[in-house]
């Protein structure tokens, strides 16, 4: 995302979630516990503009998305989503599906990981923010669902379609979407949709811990890794290596990969920059 703004001010007061920055990772909490953290139109909007602004900012080297309570997210609020969306012309519904997608891209798109620390339910909405980040640590507790089918809607909403086959396969992708079967984290696992299985509780701990290992090493090399790695998706392989050449020359110029072959030669720790 550019570096560059309009006239609108940057805000840290963030009304649908809460968020904390120290020394390069942000967390951010979606905070409706009672509600098991379900998602509102401002909730949406809100993971839109944050992530424009942390991304802009170039601050962040990492980012951990958790949920409050007893349960990740259990995807949009029935009353303040559906029941809303009932009454909306089409015009209307586009841009809200549009909006829910924007949030999707911008979690693949920032240019810094993202880790999910999953416990208790992920739903709907919920999985799919889980599914886009960049890693999934989940206790025994975790399960996803993708809910979608199940309220007379497309299996495909907020970019799931795309993403859940390229990370746990078609078929088991076919099988979530169109059943909307809960998946518990052991099953999980075991198709790929979690990165890491911890002990119970420890989600949130050993999200931060790996926020904390992303965000002390080469954050450009982790953000062109990340944007390769959503670009080359859909490319053809000499595509691919040809865009992974000239990724690695830019690299090669810069001063984190003159600072590794320094601190090598030294017999030092790397004191990456970022640069």
């Amino acid at each position: 995302m550019s570096p560059f703004t309009g006239s609108a001010a940057r805000t840290s007061d963030w009304h649908h979630l809460r968020v904390d920055v120290a020394d390069g990772v942000a967390t951010v909490t979606l905070a409706r516990p009672q509600k098991l953290n379900a998602l509102t139109f401002g909730a949406y909007a809100d993971l839109r503009d944050l992530l424009a602004e942390l991304s802009r900012e170039r601050s962040v080297r990492a980012l951990v998305l958790a949920g409050e309570g007893r349960g990740f997210c259990s995807g949009g609020d029935v009353d303040e989503i559906i029941g809303a969306t009932l009454g909306m012309d089409t015009a209307t519904l586009l841009d809200f599906n549009r909006m829910t997608g924007q949030v999707v891209r911008a979690v693949r798109e920032c240019p810094f990981p993202v880790v999910a620390a999953v416990h208790g339910v992920a739903a709907g909405a919920g999985a799919v923010l889980a599914l886009a980040a960049d890693f999934r640590v989940a206790d025994p507790s975790a399960r996803f669902a993708f809910l979608f089918t199940r309220v007379g809607l497309s299996g495909g909403d907020m970019g799931a379609a795309y993403l859940l086959p390229r990370v746990v396969g078609l078929g088991h992708a076919t099988r979530l979407l169109m059943l909307g079967e809960p998946v518990r984290a052991p099953e999980a696992e075991r198709i790929g949709l979690i990165s890491e299985l911890t002990d119970e509780g420890r989600a949130d701990e050993a999200a931060q811990a790996l926020a904390r290992r992303l965000a002390d090493g080469p954050a450009l090399a982790h953000a062109q890794t990340k944007a390769l790695l959503t670009a080359e998706l859909d490319m053809p392989l000499a595509a691919a290596v040809e865009l992974d050449a000239a990724t690695q020359a830019l690299l090669m110029n810069g001063e984190d990969y003159a600072e590794f072959h320094a601190a090598f030669t030294q017999k030092r720790p790397v004191k990456w920059r970022g640069r």
